[in-house]
Parts: C-alpha cells; structure tokens; sequence
C-alpha cells in the first residue's frame, strides 16, 4: 500500500517536475518576430495493470521550434545611363572649296593653312631678255590666310575664296629699280671731235629700255591673284638722237692755208680757196656754229669798226661785199660770204670774215644749213 502511494507520489512529482520544465522551456525558447514557435507538453500516460503496481510511463516528445525566418523581396531598380563618349572630328573646309585658286576641300584648318602659306612661298620667276631672275613672294608682300581659311570653313562646297595680300609697294618698287639697272642702257649719242684739224666722229650706240610701270604692276597683280605664272618682260631699243648719220656737213677752215673744207661728218666732201682776216682783224678761233642764212643780203657798215666809219648801207647787187650769198655764225659779226674781189681769195685780207668765191659761196650755201657746225683753226 505504501509502496503503491510512493509510486503515486514520484509520478505525481515527476509530473510536476517535467510540466515545470516544459513551462521552462517553452519561455526559454527564442522568439523570432514574424516566427510560429511549436512546443509540445510531455504526455503522461499510465497502464494499470490489475494484480500489479501501477506503471507509468512518461513519453516526453520535444518537438524543436520552428523558425521561420520571412524572407523579404527587396527589388532595386537600376537605371543605366548610356554615356557615348565620341573622338571629335577636327572641323573641315567644306569639298571643293578654293583659297587663290587652290583646292583646300576636305582639310583640316591646319592642313588648309599650311598648304596656302605654302604655295604661297613658291618663287615667283622674272623674265628680262631671256635672263631669269626669281624673286620670294614672302619678302615682297604679307597674306592674310587664317582669315582666308575661317572664311573658306564658312562656304559652300566649291565656292572660290579670295586670299587678301597686303603687297609692300616699296619692295616691289626697288625690285623694279634693281631690274632697270640691270638691264636698261642709256643711249649714246654720237660725238664730233677734232683731231690734227680734221673732224672726227665717235661711234653711237643704241639704248635699252624696260618699261618700269609694267614690270611694278604686274609683279603686284601676281602675288595680289597669288599665282606663280613666270612673268616675261622685254627691253625696247632706244635709239641716239645723233648718229654718225646725223652729224652732217662739218666746215673747217685753216686760217694759216687760207683754205675751207667741207666734210660729211668725218668724210671729206670738198674743199675751198678762201680769204681769212688780216692781223689786225684776224678771224676768230674756235667751234662756231652758222646762226643765220641770206640769199642777196644787204650790207650793213659795222658800228664797232672804225674801218667802217663813214660808210653807207649796200643793197644787193653786183657791187655788195657780201656778194649774193650770206652765213653768219655764231662769232659775233663774222660769216662766210661771197666777194666781189676774187683776188683776196688765198690771202689774209678780210676784216675778220671768210670770203668766198661767189659761186662757192652759193654752192655752199645750199649744201650747208642752219646748226652746221664751223670749226676754226
């Protein structure tokens, strides 16, 4: 009986014990927020068995809390943002666009200025009489290309853009005086002389001249268009204006032979007996010229001469002193003239002038004209 009780008692106590230890661990256990938690209580269970002791049997099921964690759906919208990142293209001239006649179309602004700059620079070539002479654009004048090239960016396809160039007048200028002295030649004049009383004529020679103006012009109108087309230039022939030719009759007269020879230039034409002046009245030395010419002239008395004090006008006539024919020169009062006295011819006897013959005087007269130039020796 007792013992019967003892076992009623420790189940009893065990009973106790374990629910208390349920309780524990079921308030022990971890709580998870938004978690179902499932605890199962001991279960007790008792067989009786007639004729025996009581036996109790104690099956305890632990059944493990499940913890179910919530799973959270985060969605993250992503927003791609395409960046193309593109190598610029240097800017170009447009197709077919021209800068002073060359194509610069499709080039970059540096390629465009670097190649007008360089035919820029070409040599300009200069032409005199076959000779070349090349001259450098870049010491002559000034282009402005940058702003032909941004003009040149802003056009059409084939326009024709002009290149603006600052030509320096006074290069070109002394260029062309440089030309002119190289090439131009003044004119020389044929010359009269005097050697052993004979005349003597020096060789003339033909000038060249090159025409300046068209030379500064079209060197400006080149590098202006920028063009490099040889520029051919030709001196002209300047003539003497006194040639061999031109000198004509020369007269000289010998005042110790008495004598008048005539000459074409230095070629002897013909030769004339003459009368000079006395030696109180002596005909001039010197290079003369005649200044004045009379057929039948009247003979005026000179005032300055007392030799010729008292005496009156003489009208043309058979008994003139000048006979029918008069040539003054430049001595003051002194000519070649006819004479009435052929007998003085061959002597001193005049009062300073050359008399002649009247029918050499005339012949003379038509052969010799105003300038013709009278040498006395």
């Amino acid at each position: 009986m007792k013992r019967g009780l003892y076992v009623l008692l420790f189940v009893a106590g065990f009973a106790c014990a374990g629910g208390f230890s349920a309780v524990v661990v079921a308030e022990t256990l971890p709580t998870t927020t938004g978690a179902t938690s499932t605890a199962t209580m001991p279960t007790l269970t008792t067989t009786t068995t007639s004729g025996t002791v009581p036996t109790t049997t104690i099956t305890t099921t632990t059944t493990r809390p499940t913890t179910t964690v919530p799973t959270t759906t985060t969605t993250v919208r992503t927003t791609t943002s395409r960046t193309t990142t593109t190598t610029p293209r240097p800017p170009t001239v447009p197709p077919n666009v021209r800068i002073a006649g060359l194509n610069v179309g499709r080039r970059s602004p540096a390629a465009a200025t670097a190649a007008v700059r360089s035919a820029f620079r070409r040599p300009l070539t200069v032409t005199v009489d076959g000779a070349r002479i090349v001259l450098h654009p870049e010491k002559l004048a000034k282009p402005y290309i940058t702003g032909a090239v941004a003009r040149a960016r802003a056009s059409r396809p084939g326009t024709r853009v002009k290149l603006v160039v600052a030509v320096r007048g006074s290069a070109v200028r002394a260029v062309t005086a440089r030309l002119a002295k190289r090439f131009e030649r003044r004119a020389v004049n044929a010359e009269l002389g005097f050697r052993n009383a004979r005349p003597v004529v020096s060789r003339e020679q033909s000038g060249r001249d090159l025409d300046g103006a068209a030379v500064t012009r079209r060197i400006v109108r080149a590098l202006s268009q920028n063009t490099r087309v040889p520029l051919r230039f030709r001196t002209v022939t300047v003539a003497p204006q006194v040639t061999r030719r031109s000198i004509g009759p020369v007269i000289v007269i010998n005042r110790l032979l008495n004598r008048l020879s005539l000459y074409d230039g230095a070629r002897p034409w013909r030769t004339f007996g003459v009368a000079t002046g006395q030696s109180s009245y002596p005909t001039p030395r010197g290079w003369f010229r005649i200044v004045v010419k009379a057929r039948h002239p009247w003979w005026y008395p000179p005032t300055s001469s007392d030799w010729a004090r008292g005496l009156e006008p003489v009208p043309p006539g058979p008994g003139n002193p000048l006979g029918t024919r008069w040539m003054g020169i430049s001595a003051p009062g002194v000519g070649i003239h006819g004479t009435p006295d052929a007998a003085s011819i061959g002597y001193s006897a005049s009062h300073g002038c050359i008399r002649m013959r009247i029918p050499d005087a005339e012949w003379l007269f038509d052969h010799v004209g105003i300038g013709t130039t009278v040498y006395i020796v």
